[in-house]
């Protein structure tokens, strides 16, 4: 007698079987059905539309004291915080309902404008453009206080959604979405240790002449992303729109529960985001959780540098040590020339730099959830203080240093995986040993960042 669908997965999730899957798809047809159904996604995508209008014109017309605009909540707090956390369950779900690409696609369905096929410039550079992009906007989220800008924050997500409409104009499908998002590229390299994946049946696209996934077919469009279910191997680049779910002719494209250490393993690194979005993300890491620590103000005073100077000087610091932190690590790990260009040892350190990103922004949400309310009814000139509350800084340390000792926990128990999974277990066991203490390293330095002595206040 076979499992039921909870014993399975239980099983996935707490076992170490990289290959087995649940088929979500199977087991909650009602899933495949909303998929299936564009009006459902429509009707998402346009309340996102609404939200992130709001947000806009909040912060471009709306008052520009943080304390009377909620505009800077809804951005820094509620959207970033969701967005990290459901990377780590279910993947990259939220490119299939962002909001930005939206003015492209109504351009392209009128008409408007000449999109045309993918040049060969932005297939080959747009996946390092948009890495830069995303080191811009974390450098100018930390030191031109945009979290504290109303007009900063909504100039911001003007230009992803300006980026995302240009190119919506000039080139066919989401072009800004598969190369060029900086967002996209973030919550891609982070899919991969989600616990959901979108995937094809390998067997039933070997049947399929038509490739309609792709294409589209009577009038339903093909991947936005020029992917097709056929062509997902990873997490990086497909969107889990579910486009392909209602075009597809073999009943192809599956929505799986799997271990969230399988796509990591299996990967081993060769992803061109691990080996560079790692290293900067925890450099950024502990360069913002450093900004108004009482070490960090003494080195501003005494070297006579800009802030924004110090911050970069930091960032870079950061970057340095975790890129040789990473060589280090990688010369304990034999290298497999027939994978091409890996980086193993950044593999062991992805559940670490996602979870670091995610404590920060529970920080930023914790410290000002309980303003919300009182904010915005400063801002519609409605008395709502009384419903204001503060989260103590001691909970709300201990809920993001919890959240790092998962991430810690999973960094070490991945370099004992990929000696079982990788190298067969050949590796001297002292190897994944020293491989677990370099990340307990690295927790008790983050914790170091995260805990230290603040700055006097001024005024104080």
């Amino acid at each position: 007698m076979s499992d039921s669908p909870l014993k399975k997965a239980l099983r996935i999730l707490f076992t170490f079987n990289l290959y087995e899957r649940l088929n979500l798809f199977e087991t909650f047809p009602w899933l495949k059905q909303f998929f299936s159904h564009r009006r459902n996604l429509l009707l998402v995508r346009s309340a996102g539309d609404l939200v992130f209008a709001g947000i806009i014109l909040s912060g471009l017309f709306g008052p520009q004291d943080p304390q009377r605009n909620v505009a800077l909540f809804l951005a820094w707090g509620i959207w970033w915080t969701s967005v990290v956390l459901s990377w780590f369950f279910v993947g990259k779900l939220w490119c299939g309902f962002c909001p930005f690409p939206g003015i492209g696609r109504i351009l392209q369905k009128a008409g408007i404008g000449s999109p045309r096929p993918v040049p060969p410039w932005l297939r080959k550079h747009g996946p390092s453009l948009s890495l830069i992009l995303l080191g811009a906007i974390i450098w100018a989220e930390a030191v031109t206080g945009m979290r504290s800008s109303p007009f900063a924050t909504a100039l911001l997500l003007l230009g992803i959604l300006m980026g995302a409409t240009i190119f919506g104009a000039l080139y066919q499908g989401q072009s800004w979405c598969r190369f060029l998002c900086p967002m996209g590229k973030i919550i891609g390299s982070a899919a991969t240790i989600s616990m959901i994946e979108f995937r094809p049946d390998a067997m039933r696209c070997r049947k399929c002449t038509t490739f309609a996934c792709r294409k589209g077919k009577e009038g339903k469009l093909g991947c936005p992303v020029y992917l097709g279910a056929f062509n997902v191997r990873d997490s990086v680049d497909c969107l889990v729109c579910g486009r392909c779910v209602s075009t597809c002719d073999q009943n192809s494209p599956r929505l799986n529960l799997r271990n969230p250490f399988s796509e990591m393993l299996l990967n081993r690194g060769k992803s061109l985001a691990y080996r560079y979005i790692i290293p900067f993300l925890m450099g950024s890491q502990l360069a913002r959780f450093a900004q108004g620590k009482e070490w960090y103000e003494v080195l501003i005073l005494q070297s006579g540098v800009s802030p924004a100077a110090a911050f970069t000087l930091v960032l870079a610091l950061g970057y340095a040590f975790f890129w040789l932190l990473i060589r280090a690590g990688s010369l304990l790990l034999p290298c497999n020339t027939r994978l091409g260009q890996v980086s193993t040892m950044a593999a062991v350190f992805i559940p670490i730099g996602f979870t670091g990103e995610l404590m920060y922004r529970l920080e930023y949400f914790l410290q000002d959830a309980g303003s919300f309310l009182p904010t915005w009814g400063r801002q519609f000139g409605v008395d709502l203080n009384a419903w204001g509350f503060t989260v103590a800084t001691s909970h709300i340390q201990f809920v993001c240093l919890a959240v790092l000792a998962l991430g810690a926990i999973s960094s070490c128990t991945t370099a004992f995986l990929l000696n079982r999974a990788e190298f067969h277990g050949t590796l001297p066991m002292r190897r994944s040993f020293m491989l677990a203490l370099m990340s307990a390293a690295v927790f008790a330095i983050y914790v170091f960042f995260f805990v230290a002595t603040p700055a006097p206040h001024p005024f104080s």
